[in-house]
Order: C-alpha cells, then structure tokens, then sequence
C-alpha cells in the first residue's frame, strides 16, 4: 500500500466519522445535547477560571509595569503581615518623613531615584459652580513623577523651578478633571483648594482600575511638596499616610538596594545592633506571593468543578459510543469482511468521538467568551480568552474524546465479522 493510498484512506475515515458525528447529534438531539452538556460546563469551568486569573495577572503585571518591581516602598507597616496581629509594633513606629527622604537621597549609592509622598487629606476642589468632594491632595517631591512614570493626557509636569518654589501648581487624575471641567480646557484654568488658587499645568492619562495601586491617580490632585508645606503641617505624622519609594540603579539587585536602605535608616534612627528595625521596606513581590496563593487556590477549584462535570460528559460520551457501535454491528461486520483492518474500525470510532468531545469543548469556549465580553462591558476591567486558553480547552476535549472513545472503538475493532453480520 503506497502512502498516498493510506493518505487517502485515512482522509475518508476521517470524513465518515464526522458525517456519523454529527448523524449522531441530529438522530437524537436530546440525548447527544445532554451527553455533550457535561463536556460543555467543564471545559467552562476550566477556562473560565483560567481566563479570570489569567486576566487578573495581566492587570498586576500592568501594574506592577507602572508602580516599578525594582523599587521598594518604606512605609510603617509591612505587607506581608496583619497589622492588627502585632498592633502595638507597628503602632509604636515612626512614619517615615522628610528628614527620612533627604537622608536616603543623600546617602543611598545604589539607587537611581528617591521619591517622597505625603497624603495632605480628601479636600474639595472648586472651578467656579463645579466642585469636587474628597478629593486626595498628594503632596511629592520632584522626582515622583518620574519614579511612577506619569503619562499625561494634556500639560506636564512641575519644572524645577516651580517645584522649588512652591508654585501654586497642580497635576489633577482623569476623573477629577472630567468631574470638574467637562469638555473644558483644564491647562491654565484656576481652582480653589484649601483657601489657595492653584493653577492646573497637568492632566493625568485614565489609569483605570489597576488592582495593585499605590496612589490612584485618576481621583488625586498632585502638588510639590514644597506648596504642601505652605498648605498644612507637613511636620506631623500625617493620619493618611506618608512613603518613601527607593529605585535600584541599573545593575542594582532589589537586595543590595534594601541592604543599603536598612542601613542608612537605622544609623539615621540611632537604633542598636540588638532593636528591631522601627520601618518596612514593602517591594511588590510580597504582594505578588500572597495573590499567586490565591490564584492557584482559584485554578484548583476551576479544574475541580471541571474534572466532575467532565466526567459526568466522558460517560455520557461513552455511552452515545456504545449505542453507536451497537446500532452499526451489522455495518461492522460487512466492512471487515470486505477487508476492513482492526486500525480502521478503532480509528473510525475514535475520532468520531474526539470530534463529539471538540463539539462540546467549543460549545463551552464559547460561552466563556460571551461571559468574558459581557463582564468586560459591565465592569471596568478587561477579561480576555487567550489562544493559549482555547488550545487549552481544545486539548482537554481531544483527551476526553481519546479517552470516552477508546473502548466501544476496541470493542468495534474486535468483531467477529461473522457474528457482527447475523447480530440484529
């Protein structure tokens, strides 16, 4: 037998099993629609879950991309543990201030960049009948924007001279300027913000909703630090928080640029070899091994649901191959006795039930699309089904199909052809 006769060969079982396929689906459409439903919501299950997470990954990375993951963040409490499991520690420490900052930005060799924010308060902002409530006022110091890399949809960022200064500047977020302009022109206009006009010179880009955010640029207003002092009592420890963001420099591990920051901060504290450290220095990978408990507990529980209900769909496969090799006996017996091969029955059988199987597996893709798209247009983060996804689920049909297929097609392959013709 030449290989363009087996290509030829093979081609036409392939052909047959998918016309009996779907013979199959429309001779019982109740019967196959209930087999095929536990294929259906398991391969649901699986990707589904697997598209959440995957699209809540992508969302931190984002901002992991935006917030820098060479950076670390000293602040008086620490991510990677309750406050109120040790109130009394933290409560006891300092906030991190300015004196703080300057030291660090003086002294620190291995870092590129050294950034202080103080929360001033939720203020109202006022242009002219407009005014918006609660508003963050942040007040930074001039290597803040560069430190989260501010993109602007209009204007810029504070010059140095500005900053120096305290110039009556501001940089408003995206919602706080659509709230209280419209479709006005933002650049040059004039607010009121606690008692002080202050011109608005920058507009944020629309950060949307970032999972990890350590500011949220859309509803904040930016000062210098500088006007910040002019406009409260930067020197107390401010109630909403303070921190100081350290950048490695280039070639620069994350560890030698904690290393170096410990020991700055504790000469700075005058603190003893033998005390705690009165500070915490957060880096996004402590975060980053909290979610990825959370997102494999997640993926565990999607394939959980999913193997069940996959299980239930395999039998019920199995079941519509078992009736189907049973309906074709006499079919059976004249092809093997017109020559047919064991190989030809099996593979015959067996793709008929893979193709079943990907019926079901793309039926379920597509209702985690539909789902994904709606969310999407719901609420204001993207959830996306990936190719690596649907090959997934792909796949997962192809082994269900193997694997509910695989015995009523031995059993199809073995026949006596003799019997299989007389059987009724």
């Amino acid at each position: 037998m030449t290989q363009n006769t087996l290509n030829l060969i093979l081609l036409k079982i392939f052909y047959e099993s998918i016309v009996q396929a779907f013979q199959q689906l429309s001779g019982n459409k109740l019967r196959s629609f209930l087999s095929l439903l536990g294929i259906t919501i398991g391969i649901f299950c699986i990707i589904s879950v697997q598209s959440a997470v995957d699209s809540l990954e992508d969302n931190i990375r984002g901002s992991f991309e935006k917030l820098g993951n060479d950076v670390i963040y000293i602040q008086k409490f620490s991510w990677a543990e309750d406050p109120k499991m040790n109130y009394w520690k933290y409560f006891r420490r300092p906030a991190p201030n300015y004196l703080d900052f300057e030291v660090l930005d003086k002294k620190m060799r291995t870092a590129a960049l050294c950034a202080f924010q103080i929360v001033v308060g939720a203020k109202t902002v006022k242009y002219r009948s407009n005014n918006v409530e609660r508003v963050g006022l942040i007040g930074v110091t001039y290597d803040y924007g560069e430190m989260f890399d501010f993109k602007f949809e209009k204007g810029r960022y504070f010059s140095p001279t500005e900053y120096h200064y305290g110039s009556n500047k501001a940089v408003i977020g995206y919602t706080v300027a659509e709230e209280l302009f419209g479709t006005i022109e933002p650049i040059g206009k004039e607010v009121k913000l606690m008692g002080r006009k202050v011109e608005i010179i920058g507009v944020l880009e629309k950060s949307g909703q970032d999972i990890i955010s350590i500011n949220n640029f859309d509803e904040g207003i930016f000062i210098s630090y500088e006007l910040a002092k002019k406009l409260a009592n930067v020197k107390t420890n401010s109630p909403f928080g303070t921190l100081i963001s350290v950048k490695a420099d280039e070639n620069i591990s994350i560890e030698e640029l904690k290393d170096e920051a410990t020991g700055v901060l504790r000469s700075h504290h005058r603190l003893q070899p033998k005390e705690d450290d009165d500070f915490s220095l957060n880096e996004l990978s402590l975060l980053s091994n909290i979610l990825d408990i959370l997102f494999t507990t997640l993926n565990r529980a999607g394939w959980l649901i999913g193997i069940f209900a996959i299980l239930v769909g395999m039998f019920s496969v199995a079941n519509i191959m078992f009736v189907s090799v049973k309906e074709r006996t006499n079919i059976i017996g004249i092809k093997k006795a017109l020559g047919a091969k064991r190989y030809i029955i099996l593979l015959e059988f067996l793709i008929e039930a893979i193709i079943l199987c990907i019926l079901g597996g793309i039926f379920g893709l597509f209702i985690v699309y539909l789902t994904a798209w709606g969310l999407s247009n719901v609420f204001d983060f993207h959830i996306f089904l990936s190719w690596s996804n649907i090959l997934l689920g792909l796949s997962i049909s192809i082994i269900i199909g193997i694997l509910s297929g695989v015995i009523p097609a031995l059993q199809a392959a073995r026949m006596d052809p003799v019997v299989a013709i007389r059987s009724k």
